[in-house]
C-alpha cells in the first residue's frame, strides 16, 4: 500500500509528461542547431565496443582526424544514449531514447523535491511546470542541447538529497543521493554545473548556520560530504577539463559572436517574445523565444500574493522552514531574471568566469526552476486554507490542464524529417557534415579543412611499393601495424595531437607531430609499429579520484543498510 502510495503520483508525472516527448515517438528525426546528438551516440558506443572507458576519444569526429570531445564536453546524456544502443537500438532510436528519458526525469526529480514542500498535489503542480517551462522546449526542440535539459532533470535531485541532509541530520543514504545528483549535474553539463554551484553551497551555508543555530555542530559535516563526494565521482571528467584544454581550441569560443554583451535579454522577452527556430542575436528581436513562461509567471505572483496575505493576516500558519523556502524560490527567480538583463552587465564584466556562460539567457534553466517550485506552494496553501480533499484535487486538475493546454504549442519540432540512423552515421556525414558543426576541441593551430576532399579517408598512410602489412588492427583508441619496410619509408597517422596519443616503433617511443597528425621514419625491416591512447597523468589521477568517490558510496550503503537492519 505503501509503494501505491509513492509510485501513483510518480506514474502521474510521467503520463502526463508524455506531450513533452510525443515528437520523439514518430519516425524520423527533426532540424536542431547542434545537430550532432545521433553522431555522438554513435561515437560514443564505438569507443567503448573498442574498449575505452571512460571515454575520451572518438575517431570519426574531428574531420576524420577525431579529437577528445568526451575528456572536456559533458558525457553522461551520451553514456546514456550509447546503453541502449548497445542493447539492439540503432544510433538515432538510442538518441531519440536517451531523450525522452531526460525530458522524463526532470518531471519524476521535481516531483520528489517539490512534494517534501507542498505534498503531493503541489508536487505534481511543480513537476509539470518544470517539464513543460518554455526554455526547456526550446533546449529541446530548437537548440537541441541534450547535455543542458540533463542537467536540467538532475538540478531537483541535487537540491532533494541536500535539503534531507539538513532533515534527516546526515542520513548516508540521503548524503549519496545529494551527491549523485550533484555529480549527474556536472556530468551532464558543466556550465549548468557552474551555474547551480553557488545556490548549492548557499543551501549548504544554510545547513551550517541551523546546526550551529541548535549547537548541533558536527551535522555541518553532512551536507560538505556530499558536496566533496560529488565533485569526486566527477573527477574522471572534470579534472582533464579543466587542466587539458589548453591542448583544444575551446577558449576560442568564447567572445566574438557569443560574447555576452550581445546576448541579454531585453526585459519584455521575459514574459513574451515570439516563437521560433532561430538563433540569438544582438537587441530584442532573436530567432528563438527565450520566456520564463505566462503561467510561471502569473502563478509565482500569485503565490507570493498569497504568501503576504497570510503571513500578514496570519489565516495560516507559514512555519520558518516553509517561508524560507518560498523566499528563496522568490530570490533566486528574480536572481536569475537580473541575470539575463543588460542591467547585470557590471557583474558580469566584473566575474571573468562569467564569460564561459557565453548567453545570459542560459539562467532561464535557473528561473524555470524556482518558478516551478514557487508554483507548487499554491495547491499547499489551499490544502491549509480550504482543507477539502476534492476541491484540491478539482483544482490539481485544472492546473494542469491549463500548463499543458497553454505549453503544446511549444513542444512541437519545426518539421519531421525522413532520416534514419544511416544518415547521421555513415562516414561521409561523421567526418564533414558533422565535424562542422562542433570542432572546438581540436588542437588550436590545427588546420581546419575547407572543403570535402580535404578531410582524413585513411587513419594510416603509406607507400604501398614501400610497404607490406603483415597485419592491422585499428581500433578508436589504437593502431597495431606488424609491417615489413621493403625499403626506408615513412608512415603518416591521420590523428589530431592530443598528448595521451603515444607512437611508437619496435617497442620504442618514435615519432614526430605535424600539422595534420604524426610521421615517423623506418628503416627497412620488419617492424611493430603502435600508436595507443594512454591516458595522461591527469587524467590517471582524475580516475582515481572518482573510484575513491565509489568506494565511499560502497562503504556508506553498507552502513546504511546496517544502520536499518538494527532499527
Amino acid at each position: 500500500m505503501k509503494f501505491l502510495k509513492v509510485i501513483i503520483p510518480i506514474t502521474v508525472v510521467v503520463a502526463l509528461s508524455f506531450w513533452a516527448a510525443k515528437p520523439l515517438f514518430i519516425p524520423g528525426f527533426f532540424p536542431i542547431h547542434d545537430d550532432t546528438q545521433v553522431a555522438r551516440v554513435y561515437e560514443m558506443t564505438k569507443s567503448i565496443k573498442d574498449g575505452m572507458f571512460p571515454v575520451r576519444w572518438v575517431s570519426d569526429l574531428g574531420y576524420g582526424y577525431g579529437y577528445p570531445i568526451f575528456n572536456f564536453y559533458s558525457p553522461l546524456a551520451y553514456y546514456i544514449g550509447s546503453f541502449f544502443e548497445l542493447f539492439g537500438f540503432d544510433a538515432l532510436l538510442a538518441t531519440k531514447a536517451m531523450m525522452v528519458l531526460g525530458i522524463l526525469l526532470s518531471g519524476i526529480f521535481m516531483y520528489l523535491l517539490a512534494k517534501e514542500f507542498w505534498g503531493k498535489t503541489g508536487g505534481i503542480v511543480s513537476a509539470l511546470l518544470y517539464v513543460y517551462a518554455p526554455f526547456h522546449a526550446v533546449d529541446i526542440y530548437v537548440r537541441g542541447d541534450v547535455s543542458e535539459f540533463w542537467a536540467y532533470a538532475f538540478i531537483p535531485l541535487a537540491l532533494l538529497g541536500f535539503y534531507k541532509i539538513y532533515k534527516t541530520r546526515g542520513s548516508a543514504k540521503w548524503i549519496i543521493l545529494g551527491a549523485l545528483g550533484y555529480t549527474g549535474i556536472i556530468l551532464s553539463h558543466n556550465l549548468t554545473a557552474m551555474m547551480v554551484t553557488p545556490f548549492i553551497l548557499i543551501v549548504i551555508l544554510f545547513n551550517c548556520y541551523i546546526a550551529i543555530k541548535k549547537k548541533e555542530l558536527s551535522a555541518i559535516r553532512y551536507p560538505l560530504y556530499a558536496f566533496v563526494l560529488g565533485l569526486s565521482l566527477s573527477a574522471f571528467y572534470f579534472i582533464p577539463a579543466l587542466l587539458e584544454q589548453r591542448y583544444t581550441n575551446i577558449l576560442a569560443q568564447i567572445g566574438g559572436g557569443a560574447h555576452f554583451k550581445d546576448h541579454f535579454v531585453c526585459s519584455y522577452q521575459l514574459w513574451q517574445s515570439q516563437w521560433g527556430f532561430g538563433g540569438s542575436a544582438p537587441g530584442c528581436i532573436d530567432g528563438a523565444s527565450f520566456m520564463i513562461g505566462k503561467i510561471h509567471l502569473i502563478f509565482s505572483l500569485l503565490a507570493t500574493f498569497m504568501t503576504a496575505v497570510f503571513t500578514i493576516t496570519k489565516k495560516i500558519s507559514i512555519k520558518e522552514e516553509e517561508a524560507v523556502i518560498i523566499l528563496f524560490c522568490i530570490v533566486g527567480l528574480l536572481a536569475s531574471a537580473l541575470l539575463m538583463l543588460s542591467t547585470s552587465e557590471p557583474l558580469w564584466s566584473a566575474i571573468p568566469l562569467m564569460a564561459f556562460f557565453q548567453f545570459p539567457w542560459r539562467f532561464l534553466l535557473m528561473a524555470s526552476f524556482f518558478a516551478s517550485i514557487l508554483c507548487g506552494s499554491l495547491l499547499w496553501f489551499m490544502h491549509k486554507a480550504i482543507k477539502n480533499e476534492w476541491a484540491e484535487y478539482l483544482t490539481l486538475a485544472v492546473l494542469v490542464a491549463v500548463v499543458i493546454l497553454s505549453s503544446l504549442k511549444f513542444f512541437i519540432p519545426q518539421t519531421i524529417l525522413n532520416k534514419t540512423a544511416n544518415d547521421y552515421t555513415n562516414i561521409q556525414t561523421l567526418r564533414w557534415t558533422t565535424s562542422r558543426i562542433s570542432d572546438e576541441y581540436m588542437p588550436k593551430d590545427f588546420p581546419r579543412p575547407t572543403s570535402e576532399v580535404d578531410i582524413a579517408r585513411e587513419r594510416v598512410i603509406f607507400n604501398p611499393n614501400d610497404v607490406q602489412i603483415n597485419s592491422k588492427i585499428d581500433k578508436t583508441n589504437a593502431i597495431e601495424l606488424d609491417l615489413d619496410a621493403i625499403r626506408p619509408t615513412k608512415v603518416h597517422f591521420n590523428i589530431a595531437y592530443f598528448p595521451s596519443w603515444k607512437l611508437s616503433v619496435d617497442g620504442m617511443s618514435q615519432g614526430s607531430i605535424v600539422n595534420k597528425g604524426y610521421d615517423v621514419s623506418l628503416p627497412s625491416g620488419k617492424h611493430q609499429v603502435e600508436m595507443k591512447f594512454k591516458e595522461s597523468n591527469i587524467e590517471k589521477v582524475a580516475d582515481l579520484i572518482s573510484l575513491a568517490g565509489l568506494v565511499a558510496i560502497a562503504i556508506g550503503i553498507i552502513r546504511f543498510k546496517k544502520k536499518s537492519k538494527h532499527g
